[in-house]
């Protein structure tokens, strides 16, 4: 623990380790810890190659001016940081982080916090933590909605065509798709799972080895279809030939017919 001296007042001012724990309480329900990992695991399979950002769920956000860990915190529902070392966190201390707080926030309303996420913490993340996108989705009834900072207020977001709302900091749109947040790229690709890409892959090993099989049917098939003709044309020159051998018992030339 570090203990630094303060000029002005002679007591030792101690300031926390950075490495404090998330003090954040469990999820709501399982639709609540099933929408935070869907979300976790999808932003780190489509930036598995970048390590340049931090990604977290259900984590204490400590943001003290004064530095204490009994004060100023907060646990997002799920939240991204942009420009900074993608490694494993305790908690997200901000004054450990040189001063960064979320570049987007996610909360996941539900019947006992939907008026603090509306309301308070809505606040705070606007006036204190300038975040520049906020989101709020409930598992339960589909609601969705999405601010952008503007000038120091949070201005609600457009929804395209599809329903979906996007993410600048992000370069993702957020969108239900199956009762479930979902990312999508500008292309309007559903960005996947591992598991979903797991099974993609399954499946177009599977599809591409029936195509060989279908393939090397067609072939064996076109194979008997000449082996066949081969045998007509073999039988057609056999009787020909039986043919002309009776004409000429007959003294009949069969090339002068």
């Amino acid at each position: 623990m570090a203990i630094a001296k303060d000029i002005d007042n002679p007591t030792d001012v101690i300031f926390p380790p950075g490495d404090l724990y998330s003090d954040e309480p469990p999820l709501e329900t399982y639709l609540h810890l099933q929408q935070m990992m869907l979300l976790f695991k999808c932003l780190e399979w489509w930036w598995r190659e970048s390590n340049d950002f931090f990604a977290a769920g259900n984590l204490t956000i400590y943001y003290s001016p004064h530095q204490r860990k009994s004060e100023d915190f907060r646990g997002p529902d799920f939240f991204v940081v942009l420009g900074t070392e993608r490694k494993p966190r305790k908690s997200w201390v901000v004054w450990e982080e040189n001063g960064k707080y979320p570049n987007i926030i996610i909360e996941l309303l539900s019947s006992s916090t939907a008026s603090v996420d509306k309301g308070l913490k809505k606040q705070i993340y606007q006036d204190i933590f300038r975040t520049p996108d906020y989101f709020w989705f409930d598992p339960d009834n589909l609601e969705f909605a999405g601010f952008v900072l503007v000038s120091g207020e949070y201005q609600p977001l457009q929804a395209n065509e599809n329903g979906w709302l996007w993410s600048q900091q992000l370069g993702l749109f957020l969108g239900v798709y199956e009762k479930q947040l979902r990312f999508f790229t500008s292309g309007g690709e559903l960005v996947p799972t591992p598991e979903e890409v797991a099974h993609q892959e399954i499946k177009r090993a599977e599809e591409a080895k029936q195509r060989a099989e279908e393939a090397k049917q067609r072939a064996e098939e076109e194979k008997q279809r000449a082996e066949e003709e081969k045998q007509r044309a073999e039988e057609e020159k056999q009787r020909a030939e039986r043919l002309a051998a009776k004409l000429r018992e007959l003294n009949i030339d069969p090339d002068s017919l």
